[in-house]
């Protein structure tokens, strides 16, 4: 038995204020996207490289303030990149850890974003 990478689900309440953040913001793209008519909720996959995240506002998917962990390839120039954006509710800041570096940021939604990189 072999077992795949894991696709967190993410609650989301308000996919315009969703697609700011992860789409405007983070840089990550929409794969596809899913409702079954205008005035039900939507489920979304989004990916930025090898990381793939759901995004849903349905009720029963997920609950808001859950905390994923993403590894991350150079995560101080992904920092910077990111603040030259000024984006107004987040100035992401790197945080020295025993295992490595990390930067938290939160969604619109309550969840916590971990983006790691581990000391070689």
């Amino acid at each position: 038995m072999t077992l795949h990478p894991s696709t967190p689900i993410v609650r989301s309440f308000d996919m315009q204020m969703a697609h700011t953040f992860y789409i405007e913001f983070l840089e990550f793209k929409v794969d596809w996207q899913h409702q079954h008519q205008a005035d039900l909720p939507v489920y979304m996959q989004i990916s930025k490289d090898a990381c793939t995240l759901h995004l849903s506002e349905h009720f029963a998917d997920a609950s808001p303030g859950a905390s994923i962990r993403i590894g991350c390839e150079d995560l101080k120039a992904y920092q910077t990149q990111l603040i030259q954006k000024q984006y107004k509710h987040a100035k992401p800041s790197i945080t020295e850890q025993l295992w490595g570096i990390e930067m938290t940021i939160s969604d619109p939604f309550g969840n916590r974003l971990i983006f790691f990189q581990t000391v070689e």
